[in-house]
């Protein structure tokens, strides 16, 4: 099991270099040879599941194994990746979708163990949330029946969860988005920006109000009508590519670094950001900018953090929202 980060002075330069070497590590070790399949694109406004995507597809184009075969779960065909990949390992995109909170991710998770017994799977790095025990033993069965299958997690709650429940090769890694390395930002608009989560993660008892004169927004709704422009342009862009395969992976990455640019343009208005949101951490950091980080529903911000980013001196932690934004007032004063 990795070592978790202690030393709380490191600069966002030398912990996102040494993150990611231990992805680049973990993705050599566990992911073999053969024509690959990336599964489970995040088609929808996330900004997170983007930055995932798009970080584990940068090490890939890097290694000179960028996938044959790409679908998210509303265009995924088993004959489709069996046609495009008759063999070789096929990938599943990371995130906080294994268990019983989305279970259409999940229903696709468990269509491929049951549809390629004995052919790798990778499950690249994921949190695991489960609330149904019947749901659990489903997962487990299909896995000891698959034979081949592999899961990286991304905490240490996860990674002892799966080894109790899971017959297959687990192993901690940290998130795949921390592959895209530091990022640059945008000037700041304000003092404190606050991405607060409006989903079914969000801690419902802690809803207090956002101070007066903060600037707050959630990054999982998507303006219609700049969407269906984007689409417009992917589907122009596509026209260019040389197969259909070649022509799907234009439209997703287009698509990804849209919203990961959206994602990172919320995020630079802050001089700090308070965040419920894994991704708005992980993106902070990328960002170098200072930040305060509350939970989501289950501990899942708290346990990746604790486990590879807690060692960022930008970084501080907040139980309850009025505690969170007293310690971005403080962080203000600090950064002058």
């Amino acid at each position: 099991m990795a070592m978790p980060i202690v030393d709380d002075s490191l600069s966002a330069d030398t912990l996102v270099q040494s993150l990611r070497r231990r992805l680049s590590d973990c993705f050599a070790e566990v992911i073999p040879d053969g024509p690959l399949a990336l599964v489970d694109f995040p088609d929808y406004s996330n900004v997170g599941d983007s930055a995932i995507w798009l970080g584990q597809m940068a090490w890939l184009d890097e290694m000179g194994r960028t996938p044959v075969y790409h679908a998210a779960y509303r265009d995924f065909s088993t004959d489709g990746l069996r046609h495009a990949a008759p063999d070789g390992p096929i990938l599943i995109n990371g995130g906080g979708n294994f268990g019983t909170l989305w279970p259409r991710h999940e229903a696709l998770r468990l269509q491929l163990l049951r549809s390629f017994p004995g052919r790798p799977i990778v499950q690249l790095p994921q949190s695991i949330h489960f609330t149904d025990e019947v749901r659990i033993d489903d997962m487990a069965q299909a896995i000891s029946a698959h034979g081949a299958f592999t899961l990286l997690v991304r905490d240490v709650r996860s990674f002892e969860f799966a080894q109790r429940h899971f017959d297959c090769t687990v192993q901690l890694c940290p998130d795949a988005a921390l592959y895209l390395g530091r990022l640059r930002r945008s000037p700041a608009r304000t003092d404190i920006f606050a991405l607060m989560r409006t989903d079914d993660e969000k801690v419902m008892r802690d809803d207090a109000p956002l101070p007066a004169g903060v600037m707050g927004d959630d990054w999982i709704q998507e303006g219609a009508g700049e969407r269906n422009i984007l689409r417009a342009r992917a589907k122009i862009d596509s026209l260019f590519a040389v197969s259909q395969s070649a022509k799907r992976l234009r439209r997703f990455r287009l698509l990804a670094n849209w919203r990961l640019q959206r994602g990172l343009a919320m995020l630079s208005q802050g001089r700090v950001v308070v965040t419920d949101r894994l991704h708005a951490h992980i993106l902070s950091l990328l960002l170098d900018v200072p930040h305060v980080a509350l939970d989501n529903n289950y501990g899942k911000l708290s346990g990746f953090a604790r486990q590879w980013t807690a060692g960022y001196r930008g970084f501080r932690q907040a139980q309850t929202r009025e505690e969170a934004f007293q310690i971005a007032r403080t962080l203000l004063l600090a950064s002058g």
